[in-house]
């Protein structure tokens, strides 16, 4: 997908938990992320229109202390920086490609090449 992510917060059901939520693409996409117990922040879970959710789980690999900290620094914004916002995402993403559904990532183009 060319289009722009257009990364926005958003709250799941009690029955999604996590700390933190964004979606992308005009809600096609969900993700799904917690602050570690090592102040760190992990991708827990990601659902696409077309294929479900995907639940990383324990498994997961989480953003490095510095990232970490550009993450939790775009979360106390008012307006996401959707440079910024989509730069961490995509480093998440890299992080657990071999976690997530690959071809729902490019179809998505929530994978930087």
């Amino acid at each position: 997908m060319s289009e722009e992510l257009n990364f926005f917060r958003t709250t799941m059901p009690d029955s999604r938990k996590a700390d933190f939520y964004l979606g992308c693409l005009d809600g096609s996409v969900f993700l799904d992320f917690n602050y570690t117990a090592d102040k760190r922040i992990s991708l827990c879970r990601i659902s696409f229109d077309g294929y479900g959710c995907c639940d990383l789980g324990n498994e997961a690999n989480s953003l490095d202390d510095t990232s970490s900290k550009a993450f939790m620094d775009e979360m106390r914004k008012d307006n996401l920086d959707q440079e910024n916002i989509t730069k961490i995402v995509f480093e998440l993403t890299h992080l657990n490609r071999d976690k997530i559904w690959m071809d729902a990532l490019e179809e998505y183009g929530l994978i930087d090449r």
